[in-house]
């Protein structure tokens, strides 16, 4: 019985493999709690989750959570890493010596398939049934014995989410099973690309073993079946996903803002401490300026990632999210877009960010770089206060037809601007980048079920930790470079403009001047927009130092009169049609080099969302002063 043990000792390491929404995920956080680690495979954008644990017998076992599939012929990036580490074949990673299979016991058909595909790799290999509590609940009758002997590998039945749930497996990568060791020092790589012939037969092979050792209910369970029928119904179905998803996107934009307050103004006063405890200077500036703001910054985001994921996570671990995205499909499809990519490009409304980082519940990896590419171009909060001020100098506060405030609807056309534009972008990217029709979504849809508590909470924390950690040094180098730009060289002795006028960022504002012309851009307005890169709003405050307006935005009533009689009414249009596109915000390309890991997609994003900028307002500058408002 214990003739596993060598192989293990010498290197125990424990792949999961399984099918998407088999609960997987969740069972490799029972095994590790907090003992795992996340980043991304090298060279990749896929996420790597490794963790350990201790055996009974006292064992230190690592395991890898291997990104679902449902086949090693590897149709997306996720699976193709899953293909090469189960092979051996992925450069830097250790082969696994023993493959643990996960599957939800509800849903055996499409497991078996993988499973047989797994025997001919020839590594040891078992099959943990989980969510055995449901399947047995709703009056699935699994025969575990003649399972085994029909795939010729060990059954174990596992729920991930009870404490007790996993001992069963513990025991037997513990202390058991000849088979195992025999598999491991007997056992042949035989695996290859199937043909479509050899596909059909191990389809047969698996319907027939699921006759031999699965009985269906005679009673089957209607509560999926029930809601189905509603939640999937292309009226009511899109009218309640329409009101979770308003739910969800009210909660990132208003649930998160005290607590983003409150780490705002820690920062603040961790500022105002250090100006006061420091003499004025270089290094002050730095540390206030530069690490300081470049920190808080980054964690400033930090609620609304956590609010978005806690909501991804549980719509996701409800069994909800599969049928929204399906529903959306459709209308997302005819734009370029995967069905999956409404719920990243919703959540870019609060920031572009944490919209970004929901792109990796979008498999395919084309489909996820078309979706990172637009998220930017929604109208996220940063540019609240900018198309604030702006609506506010220029735009009359008077209603139309008595009921509609024009100021509302000018931010409400900004919006809808912002929307239109991302769902163009994307069709053009598809048809001249990405050439060929979206790929069709097919998705098992699963049952049903509790979310777990615990796999919440490690999910959440997971990917909050991953955010600070991939983040915060692109985005902190980012904001000393911008802080060093805004800071050098100083005004001279005796100077009575802005320092900012003498800094390099302001002799840049004077040279690029010329190019901003004919959008009606003056100096100022560059030299603004130029630490505004850190993030949109601060164009707002930068515009009041660059016009020496007290306060800057907090004393945006007397911003917004030096506007009024220093710009033009197209000026004022231009800049706006500006903002809808701009990349005025370094974090968010910071997030996209990390997510994309490479430097070319924030260039392509930075570059034609510059190159719509620019012809978005030249458009509208000249329209505007052929009506006379220049």
């Amino acid at each position: 019985m214990n003739a596993i043990a060598p192989v293990l000792q010498t290197a125990p390491r424990i792949a999961l493999v399984g099918n998407p929404n088999c609960g997987k995920t969740a069972l490799f956080n029972a095994l590790t709690g907090s003992r795992q680690k996340v980043a991304n495979y090298a060279g990749v954008t896929v996420e790597r989750k490794e963790g350990s644990f201790t055996t009974p017998e006292g064992r230190r076992i690592q395991v890898l959570d291997l990104p679902g599939t449902y086949s090693l012929r590897a149709r997306s990036p996720d699976e193709e890493v899953t293909r090469d580490v189960v092979l051996g074949r992925f450069k830097g990673e250790a082969e696994p010596d023993l493959l643990v299979c996960v599957a939800d016991a509800t849903n055996l058909r499409l497991v078996l398939r993988l499973v047989l595909e797994l025997k001919q790799v020839g590594r040891p290999l078992l099959l943990a049934l989980n969510m055995f509590d449901i399947a047995r609940h709703r009056g699935i009758e699994i025969d575990i014995a003649r399972l085994s002997a029909e795939l010729g590998v060990p059954v174990v039945p596992t729920v991930a989410v009870r404490k007790a749930g996993t001992v069963d497996l513990l025991k037997h990568i513990d202390t058991a099973a000849v088979e195992l060791a025999d598999a491991a020092t007997a056992g042949a790589n035989t695996w290859h690309e199937p043909s479509a012939e050899e596909v059909r037969a191990t389809h047969r092979e698996a319907d027939r073993i699921i006759k031999l050792a699965v009985r269906p209910p005679t009673k089957p369970d209607t509560w999926t079946t029930r809601l189905d029928t509603v939640l999937l119904n292309p009226v009511a179905g899109l009218l309640i996903l329409l009101t979770v998803l308003f739910f969800m996107f009210q909660a990132v934009f208003t649930w998160a803002q005290p607590a983003m307050d409150g780490i705002k103004a820690g920062f603040d006063a961790l500022a105002a401490w250090i100006n006061g405890a420091m003499p004025d200077g270089i290094l002050r500036s730095l540390i206030t300026d530069g690490v300081i703001a470049g920190v808080g910054s980054i964690v400033v985001f930090l609620p609304q990632i956590v609010i978005l994921f806690t909501f991804i996570i549980l719509l996701e671990d409800f069994g909800y999210m599969p049928r929204a995205a399906f529903l959306m499909d459709k209308i997302m499809g005819g734009a370029g877009l995967h069905g999956r990519a409404f719920i990243p490009l919703l959540s870019s409304f609060a920031c572009a960010i944490p919209g970004i980082m929901a792109t990796r519940v979008i498999d395919n990896r084309r489909d996820r770089l078309a979706t990172i590419m637009v998220a930017p171009l929604m109208t996220c909060s940063a540019r609240i206060p900018v198309y604030t001020l702006i609506i506010s100098a220029f735009v009359p506060d008077r209603t139309v037809g008595g009921v509609f405030a024009l100021q509302g609807l000018v931010m409400f056309g900004l919006y809808a601007a912002g929307i239109l534009s991302a769902l163009l972008v994307a069709f053009v990217m598809r048809r001249l980048v990405w050439r060929g029709t979206v790929e069709p979504f097919l998705m098992e849809l699963p049952a049903y079920k509790v979310p777990d508590a615990k796999n919440l909470v490690m999910g959440v924390w997971t990917r909050a930790k991953a955010f600070l950690q991939r983040a915060g040094t692109t985005i902190l180098s980012i904001m000393i470079l911008i802080w060093f730009l805004s800071s050098f060289p100083g005004a001279p002795a005796g100077a009575t403009d802005p320092a900012i006028d003498y800094s390099i960022a302001g002799m840049v504002g004077h040279w690029l001047q010329p190019l901003v012309a004919p959008i009606g851009f003056n100096w100022q307005i560059t030299v603004a927009l130029i630490p505004g890169m850190a993030a949109r709003e601060v164009a707002v405050a930068a515009l009041g130092t660059v016009y020496a307006v007290g306060g800057g935005e907090e004393n945006v009533t007397a911003l917004m009169d030096t506007l009024g009689h220093s710009w033009s009414l197209a000026t004022a249009l231009s800049l706006l049609a500006w903002y809808v596109f701009a990349p005025q915000c370094a974090s968010t390309l910071g997030v996209v080099r990390r997510e994309t890991n490479s430097l070319k997609w924030p260039l392509i994003m930075f570059g034609y969302m510059l190159t719509l900028a620019y012809l978005a307002s030249f458009a509208t500058y000249h329209i505007a002063a052929s009506l006379g408002w220049a």
